[in-house]
């Protein structure tokens, strides 16, 4: 397996990287000046028409059919696109690539009927409208999703929705236009699978009794597009607007996952690496008792620490896309996206941390932006579900493989007997 960029990859992040150098880097100080106001940058959609003008759009969505606008690029050769975006975490919108609508358009795609289509993933394809996915909630332990509570029930042609969401990215967007919603099944009975309980619907963000409670701060820091808490009180829609069949919301959901961790993991090794780039720049322009930080031994040792993991994670999840790209069998699969998940937010944690202590309480303050990767490497921990149950996803899938070739390694046991009587070579 060759993880280098392919011809065609290489090309895409060459004009990408020249577009984000030429175009997006120069708007960075009045982007965030826009999200301290919590204002829509006015040269958003500028830069968005630009992009879409060039070819660059819609990167990770392999799956684009007929005249939807993209490139089709697959998993592996899309990783090295997004782990530039990752580097400038607001840059993604700009191309069509922001997390939660890569999921959700990816989720539309697969199962969303023709109006479905025509209503809400051809208006996000086309950048016009945002959107968000509303799965935890802040009454039950959401690491075990069937814990979910928030229920949906048929009423005639309707669906009725009731129930609490928070930490819902992307709902503070001033496009965002719809939700999607994953709920308990009520009055169904539970079957044989707890899994075959609840149900995904499309919820317009202004239908009646959709409320936006709050925007929650992470860590005090606010995000301009928002992790929201969202109440739904006798929310109806139509029942056209069920997702999928009735009782698949958790297959939906795992289909769902795979490619959008590789984009969240390859973002979060770009922001590694600009941290690894700000630490030793800081490392080699301050001296401290005599000497200047990048002679000191210990800061040697956190650069050349922060270089191994930073390769040893992207090796990995690459490895990740490439297996997706293959179509490996779904548990494999499952265990593959846990452990990128783990270990990269794990990684940013750590890198960043090392970067922060060389550039001292400078780092800790809003002047460079590692506190704010500080921060979002922390939140990753727990989005899309703790390190606990991913580990224990890979630890199943280890222990499964031992439960099949049981007794196999007995052969690598030493006895008594052996050492006495060495086997004789013919």
């Amino acid at each position: 397996m060759d993880f280098n960029p392919s011809p065609n990859a290489q090309a895409w992040l060459q004009q990408l990287e020249a577009f984000l150098d030429r175009y997006v880097l120069p708007h960075n100080g009045a982007w965030h000046r826009c999200a301290a106001k919590r204002i829509q940058p006015p040269f958003l959609q500028d830069l968005k028409d630009m992009a879409r003008a060039e070819g660059l759009w819609n990167l990770c969505l392999p799956g684009l059919q007929g005249d939807e606008p993209g490139t089709r690029l697959n998993n592996l050769d899309y990783a090295p696109l997004a782990q530039a975006m990752g580097r400038l975490p607001w840059s993604a919108e700009v191309f069509n690539c922001s997390a939660p609508d890569s999921g959700n358009m990816d989720l539309l795609q697969r199962n969303a009927t023709p109006a479905q289509r025509r209503d809400w993933l051809e208006p996000l394809l086309e950048g016009r409208i945002r959107s968000a996915f509303a799965m935890s909630e802040p009454d039950v332990a959401s690491s075990d999703p069937t814990n979910l509570q928030t229920a949906v029930r048929r009423e005639g042609g309707q669906l009725v929705l009731n129930g609490r969401k928070w930490f819902i990215t992307g709902a503070a967007h001033p496009n965002c236009r719809l939700l999607i919603v994953m709920c308990r099944n009520e009055g169904d009975a539970e079957g044989d699978s707890r899994h075959a309980g609840h149900s995904m619907v499309l919820v317009p963000m202004d239908a009646a009794g959709v409320n936006l409670v709050r925007n929650i701060p992470i860590m005090q820091h606010i995000s301009p597009e928002g992790h929201c808490e969202i109440l739904l009180r006798d929310v109806r829609v139509p029942a056209e607007n069920l997702l999928g069949q009735w009782g698949q919301g958790f297959a939906m959901a795992q289909a769902r996952l795979g490619p959008g961790r590789v984009h969240h993991c390859m973002r979060t090794i770009g922001q590694c690496e600009l941290a690894l780039e700000l630490a030793c720049d800081r490392a080699l322009e301050r001296r401290a008792f005599g000497k200047y930080l990048a002679d000191q031994s210990n800061v040697q040792d956190w650069i050349a620490q922060s270089r191994m993991e930073i390769d040893q994670a992207r090796l990995l999840v690459l490895h990740a896309a490439w297996s997706l790209d293959q179509a490996q069998p779904p548990q494999q699969l499952r265990a593959h996206v846990a452990a990128i998940k783990v270990v990269a937010a794990q990684l940013q944690t750590r890198v960043v941390d090392r970067a922060i202590q060389i550039f001292g309480a400078m780092g800790m303050s809003p002047d460079t932006p590692l506190a704010y990767l500080w921060t979002w490497g922390r939140a990753l921990r727990l989005l899309d579900g703790p390190d606990e149950v991913h580990l224990r996803t890979v630890a199943r899938q280890e222990l499964a493989r031992a439960r099949e070739r049981r007794g196999a390694s007995s052969a690598y046991f030493t006895t008594p007997e052996q050492l006495e009587a060495p086997p004789r070579i013919r």
